[in-house]
């Protein structure tokens, strides 16, 4: 077998840190356009709830759902989230440029 040159380690681990920079941005970048949209979110969300608290609205329905979802992005689990994120991308860009 011939050595590539230029190769420090497996195969493995540089698809490991490839996936741990990729992962790391993927969660910084969607949490800062999360952060982004928060208002716009908050927005829409008044928006559908008036037609809905309205008695006699057709868009009510007498639907229960255990499925909830948020108005906008809660500020602090975005912003720790976001921090998460960078962190684990700035560990994952470090380890690509040391190996």
């Amino acid at each position: 077998m011939v050595p590539i040159l230029g190769s420090s380690g497996s195969f493995y681990d540089d698809v490991l840190r490839e996936l741990l920079f990729a992962l790391g941005g993927a969660l910084f970048v969607a949490n800062a356009f999360a952060l982004y949209r928060r208002r716009a979110d908050a927005q829409a969300a008044t928006r559908r709830t008036v037609a809905r608290s309205r008695p006699g609205s057709p868009v009510r329905g007498n639907r229960r759902s255990d499925e909830h979802d948020l108005p906008q992005a809660p500020l602090a689990r975005t912003v720790a989230y976001l921090l998460v994120g960078f962190i684990v991308m700035i560990a994952g860009l470090g380890a690509i440029i040391n190996k």
